[in-house]
């Protein structure tokens, strides 16, 4: 938290735009002591979780300081997300990357040359050019950013050759401040990036690893994932955005169709759709509310929308710094998310092969090892997720979370000794060649063509597992991977041998307890978005909200969360805000946003609103007074209201109280007809924005959303 009694001029300029641009009250620790850093001259090292408010570490000093920030970051979409908010709050930015055609290029080298851009976001490819570098000498520069700086890692789950280039800043722009952040980076790749980027005297800030909004599960796949995964989301984040991750593309299509078939709104996103449906499917997810996005891991790097309620994975990911980071792309407004996850045997076996058949060297496969033996032992640990998690980080939480699968649902274990003396005798029996599922028809005793052609029907191990199901006796197997007594063969068939681990257990020495395989279970429901202790007001108001914060996104072609976040809603809803100058005292309501939005979330909260008994029902007084022949504009200006919220009032009379979209809007049947057509062909999901330009702008969008209930309504 903030110092108040620690004070320099340079840090009441950084407090005064904290409040007036972002409309936050007060600093987390240490983004304070980060801008101090930074604007003294020097260098830092930040390690803070996704969240944690990273951006406004440099984005403050690039605007205190003279001169432009140059941001170096790795994605088109993570560019122009921070751009395009920072435009929202007033904040002058811009990007340089190949989305851009020449004389918008020119513009922006122009307004640079101008001393116009307080931020310029740029890739590092692009930045380390000759011409870039020419520019960039030409102006003054506040310092530089180096985001997603674990990209720089060769023995990370993300890198990006082009970043080890990055050293040539130093030898460039001496006297620039450089400032590195992640959110994912163990020991051995924080070292890296101090190495390689030059950053031996920076001051290194690590913050923690430690996520508490989110919830860690993590099960066994029964053969039923896709079901458990539509309750999952069904049970506890109904209308909610979400990602779900799977490992190939044909996986994805699959899962994407089968949720829409079940009314989930699902899209897929892969490296093998087109680049139009891609960007179309990734822009509705960032634009609109209650979008499902089902994707390989090509997906979310930079995806920066931070009401994203969970994080599935249907498959196991190749290291837990993959996995942290994954799930960190869920509830970045602080809010609490989920990260979910089912995995099985297959994932196991899959995983091996491609480590042995990777063209790496020796040294880099032994380490993917290790990373993936860290993955399942955190999948298959008894005690606390999160305190394993963090371990790993080198981040150790004292005390059990309470926040995950095994603290809120403790896991049962059991003697599996006999059970893996089976299992592994029958591995041995039959010559160490064989996959999971020919041991099993060995050990359940299966009559077939194939154990009779090997004369394993005449092994010792033949029909000694009869007191498990083939289910049961995967997930043993499983665990023995994981405990590392048996071994994926290298040829990348799938067979398992013993390993030198195994002997102890074989031999009865060495006692083995197992998880046991955890039933699905029927989960309560989560409460609303808006709070554990929702009435039906506070839906009414929330959904208000969402409604107005949708419409002015629409309006202006932004995503919602750029209006405003979950978070400042939720506020805005406890609190009640009455006045602009109470609205002003809610968190991430800045200046520019004040003065944009302000009285129309006022008119919204004051709507819906419990009133005093003779002021009777907001909607009710509203078609009042239409009724006695007032038209929209005497509405606003006699109530008070802004016209946005007296068209929302008569959308809600139309869809719900049986108002006739005659008595709103004097349509001719040629008018209704072609706006009927509009939303047939372009605004089957909801949106106003495609039906408003299809229109060219003939209806505004109060007219539109009236039109939208009456089709709803068929009223109209």
């Amino acid at each position: 938290m903030t110092d108040p009694s620690h004070t320099t001029p340079e840090l009441s300029r950084a407090r005064a735009v904290l409040q007036n641009s972002f409309g936050y009250h007060q600093f987390r620790a240490p983004q304070e002591q980060i801008i101090e850093q930074l604007l003294g001259g020097g260098d830092a090292l930040v390690i803070m979780p996704t969240g944690g408010g990273k951006s406004l570490c440099f984005q403050i000093p690039s605007m205190i300081r003279s001169g432009v920030g140059i941001v170096v970051s790795p994605l088109i979409a993570l560019m122009k997300d921070q751009v395009d908010s920072l435009n929202q709050l007033g904040i002058s930015a811009a990007y340089l990357n190949s989305t851009l055609a020449p004389d918008q290029v020119q513009r922006i080298e122009a307004q640079l040359l101008a001393g116009e851009l307080e931020m310029l976001y740029v890739a590092p490819e692009r930045l380390l050019t000759p011409r870039t570098l020419e520019l960039l000498q030409q102006i003054q520069l506040a310092l530089f950013a180096i985001d997603e700086a674990h990209c720089v890692s060769q023995w990370g789950h993300d890198f990006r050759p082009e970043y080890i280039q990055l050293n040539q800043l130093t030898h460039h722009f001496p006297t620039v401040p450089r400032i590195a952040l992640t959110a994912t980076a163990d020991k051995a790749t924080r070292d890296e990036i101090v190495e390689r980027l030059g950053l031996q005297n920076a001051e290194k800030f690590i913050v923690g690893f430690d996520r508490p909004n989110i919830r860690y599960q993590i099960m066994e796949n029964d053969g039923n994932s896709r079901q458990r995964l539509l309750n999952f989301i069904e049970n506890e984040h109904p209308g909610e955005a979400g990602i779900v991750y799977c490992l190939s593309r044909k996986r994805v299509d699959d899962i994407a169709n089968w949720l829409q078939s079940k009314y989930i709104n699902a899209l897929p996103y892969h490296a093998g759709l087109d680049s139009q449906t891609r960007q179309q499917n990734q822009n509705r997810f960032l634009r609109e509310d209650g979008i499902v996005i089902v994707a390989t891991i090509a997906f979310g790097m930079g995806i920066d929308k931070p009401d994203v309620r969970f994080v599935a994975h249907l498959n196991l990911p190749k290291s837990i710094e993959a996995y942290y980071q994954e799930t960190g792309r869920a509830g970045r407004d602080g809010q609490p998310a989920d990260a979910w996850m089912v995995y099985g045997l297959q994932d196991v076996i899959t995983l091996r092969q491609m480590q042995a058949s990777s063209e790496a060297d020796e040294a880099h496969k032994r380490i993917e090892r290790h990373k993936l033996d860290a993955m399942l032992a955190l999948c298959e640990i008894t005690a606390c997720r999160r305190q394993a998690l963090l371990d790993y980080f080198s981040d150790p939480l004292d005390t059990p979370c309470g926040n995950c699968d095994t603290c809120l649902q403790p896991p049962q274990t059991w003697d599996a000794t006999e059970a893996a003396q089976k299992a592994l005798s029958c591995v041995h029996r039959t010559g160490q060649r064989f996959g999971v599922n020919y041991l099993i028809d060995v050990l359940l005793g299966k009559e077939n063509d194939r154990i009779r052609r090997f004369t394993h029907h005449q092994v010792s191990t033949y029909g000694i597992g009869t007191e498990f199901k083939a289910g049961e006796w995967r997930g043993i197997y499983r665990q023995l991977i994981a405990h590392g007594l048996l071994a994926v063969d290298l040829q990348g068939h799938g067979g398992l041998h013993l390993t030198e681990k195994s002997r102890p257990v074989l031999r009865g020495e060495t006692k083995l307890r197992l998880r046991k395989l955890r039933k699905a279970s029927k989960t309560q429901a989560r409460k609303a978005a808006a709070g554990e202790s929702t009435n039906g007001i506070d839906l009414q108001i929330w959904e208000a909200l969402r409604s107005l914060r949708l419409t002015l996104a629409e309006e202006q072609g932004v995503p919602a969360y750029m209006i405003f976040h979950d978070a400042t809603l939720m506020e805005m809803m406890e609190r009640r805000p009455q006045t602009l100058d109470q609205l002003a005292q809610v968190s991430g309501v800045g200046e520019r946003k004040l003065a944009s939005y302000g009285v129309q979330f006022l008119d919204c909260i004051n709507s819906h609103t419990n009133q005093p008994e003779d002021q009777g029902d907001t909607v009710s007084l509203t078609v009042d007074l239409l009724k006695e022949g007032c038209s929209i504009e005497n509405i606003a200006e006699q109530r008070q209201l802004t016209l946005a919220t007296v068209y929302n009032h008569l959308a809600t009379a139309i869809e719900h109280r049986g108002l006739p979209l005659t008595e709103v809007l004097p349509l001719s049947s040629e008018h209704l007809k072609s706006v009927r057509y509009a939303f047939e062909t372009v605004g089957l999901d909801g949106r106003l924005k495609p039906v408003f330009e299809a229109l060219e702008g003939n209806f505004d969008y109060g007219e539109l959303r009236c039109i939208q209930a009456a089709l709803n309504a068929d009223t109209g």
